[in-house]
């Protein structure tokens, strides 16, 4: 079996190439893709630490011409890359490399978009956005990746409630952790298009459900898996 080609991109610790890593490693030779590169903005990255304990090629990517290393787009080519996912990057994606991989980049965003994106918010102001708009539902959304911050095609989206007294450690952590079980699904499916950018043109394959506090009664990873897995599948 012929699979697609991986990229990941990261900033930081890389707990979702981590979660992609497993589930890859989860579906055996069922998986449609191989993580062929990890690259990274950013050398000190938790995500290279991962990507060389799983003998994965790791690289530095070049920002600008003066910096040190290759850039994004020759790093993709000399990897012969098909799929790229961002996984807690947090660089803007060069145009032409949006443009080149038009329907083959993907990202995680820790809030139901349109809502709480767009340039700046990242990381910890994500979480801080919510709480401060007062809204009761936030979640995880997987998009197609274009030329403007967070408003790429939607893919996928998963609710996860705010609770009375959340502080933004807590919220996030139950966001991040739909994130990992989401994400690796909706990669795989791309990879072995299932999905595609002009399948997602009428709206998201998958929108979780109406209840957001179903997330929280299924308590089991195991359990939001397979809700993920028949939603993904229907």
């Amino acid at each position: 079996m012929t699979r697609t080609r991986v990229a990941v991109l990261a900033s930081s610790s890389g707990t979702n190439l981590q979660a992609i890593l497993d589930h890859f490693e989860r579906l055996g030779e069922r998986r449609c893709g191989d993580v062929v590169l990890v690259a990274s903005d950013r050398s000190g990255a938790g995500a290279l630490t991962r990507a060389r304990a799983r003998n994965i090629a790791t690289e530095k990517i070049a920002l600008t011409p003066t910096t040190p290393g290759p850039a994004l787009d020759e790093l993709l080519e000399r990897y012969n890359v098909e799929l790229v996912a961002l996984a807690g990057y947090l660089r803007y994606v060069p145009a032409e490399v949006v443009r080149r991989y038009a329907g083959r980049v993907v990202n995680v965003h820790p809030a139901l978009l349109p809502a709480f994106g767009g340039p700046g918010m990242y990381g910890e102001r994500i979480q801080d956005a919510v709480l401060a708009a007062g809204v009761t539902v936030t979640g995880a959304t997987v998009h197609f990746v274009d030329e403007v911050y967070d408003r790429g095609r939607i893919i996928a989206q998963w609710p996860v409630p705010v609770l009375a007294g959340d502080d933004r450690a807590g919220l996030a952590a139950r966001v991040l952790r739909v994130e990992h079980l989401l994400y690796p699904r909706v990669v795989d499916a791309v990879a072995g298009g299932r999905v595609t950018l002009a399948s997602c043109q009428a709206g998201p394959l998958l929108t979780g459900p109406a209840d957001a506090e179903f997330t929280m009664l299924s308590r089991k990873d195991d359990c939001l898996a397979e809700a993920i897995d028949r939603a993904l599948a229907s």
